[in-house]
């Protein structure tokens, strides 16, 4: 799946970027900071213009946030107890909810990219605790700007070197490549020579 989606990342950027970041932010495994750094190489080599990757990406992401917290809100405590008492749930939404009734909104802005597999379940925990509206939407503004941010600035980054990296990269290969030859013929001639002696 990652490597379909990879592949739509050139064509249609923005749209893929929109939909990962949303449906990330639903618990939907979708790799969207891989496709996130994939879009930003494809910025890089002019191939995506960045406006539309970075508004695409945080909206999405933003609208995901969103979404997590309204059906956390409506579904209130039944659906939480029901995720609590998941066998695949269970896990991250009891840990989810002690560290968002410890730290309140830095969980929130912390899960947004730091801890980000915690993300979808603070914010179905958000909601269903009644974490206040403004203070979570403030958080989520925050924490997504510096993960969408930092995951298409690191792509645009080492796209734009990704050339100069490869031929670092061959440089340093043929010279281990050269030294282990030398160290093996080096060995094989000590032997020799002992042999001989």
């Amino acid at each position: 799946m990652t490597d379909t989606l990879l592949a739509l990342v050139p064509e249609h950027g923005a749209l893929v970027l929109f939909a990962a970041t949303f449906l990330s932010c639903l618990a939907v495994p979708i790799p969207s900071s891989l496709l996130m750094l994939a879009a930003g190489a494809f910025v890089a080599s002019g191939d995506l213009a960045a406006l539309p990757v970075v508004g695409a990406a945080l909206s999405g992401a933003l609208l995901g946030d969103q979404a997590g917290y309204g059906i956390g809100r409506s579904g209130g405590i039944r659906l939480w107890s029901r995720l609590l008492a998941g066998r695949k749930t269970g896990p991250p939404a009891r840990r989810a909810a002690r560290e968002l009734h410890r730290r309140g909104g830095m969980t929130v802005y912390l899960s947004r990219w730091l801890f980000s597999a915690l993300g979808p379940w603070v914010n179905f925990a958000a909601g269903a605790t009644r974490l206040g509206w403004r203070r979570f939407s403030l958080a989520s503004l925050l924490g997504e700007s510096t993960w969408v941010g930092l995951y298409i600035g690191l792509g645009v980054v080492f796209g734009a070197r990704l050339q100069e990296t490869g031929a670092a990269a061959g440089s340093v290969i043929g010279a281990l490549a050269a030294g282990l030859v030398a160290v093996l013929l080096g060995r094989a001639l000590w032997r020799r020579r002992r042999r001989t002696a």
